[in-house]
């Protein structure tokens, strides 16, 4: 259930900062931002901290190379469908959404995978020894 609300979140963050509706905040400061530049500066920087949680969990716990692969699964799985004839890329909202629901993925992936290696192996992480 902990990947869960972290994917979630994460899935939360990425839609907050952009998708293909107009509730988003790059369309939000496109329009409205001057007006409201001390609302749009504190906005910035509460997303700015979600992202430098995520990406510096998900940087220490699979790194680089752990997040492209991640990506290239969530990758080859949507290919698969597309092959199958079960997804259609013809709508671009459909692929922005697509492409939120990737990058979720991995940070949700990066997030949680302490917990999962802990599970899996018994063994602590460095950051895990004070616990």
């Amino acid at each position: 259930m902990g990947f869960l609300w972290r994917w979630l979140f994460a899935f939360g963050l990425l839609a907050a900062t952009y998708n293909p509706t107009p509730y988003n905040y790059v369309a939000w400061i496109r329009d409205f931002g001057q007006r409201n530049l001390s609302i749009a500066v504190l906005a910035g920087l509460l997303l700015l901290i979600g992202y430098i949680i995520y990406l510096r969990a998900t940087l220490r716990s699979i790194g680089g190379f752990g997040m492209t692969l991640v990506l290239a699964v969530v990758g080859a799985g949507l290919w698969v469908l597309y092959d199958l004839g079960v997804l259609k890329l013809d709508n671009p909202g459909l692929n922005v959404w697509l492409a939120l629901l990737a990058l979720s993925l991995v940070l949700g992936v990066g997030l949680s995978w302490s917990h999962v290696r802990r599970y899996l192996s018994g063994q602590a992480d460095m950051d895990d020894v004070d616990e």
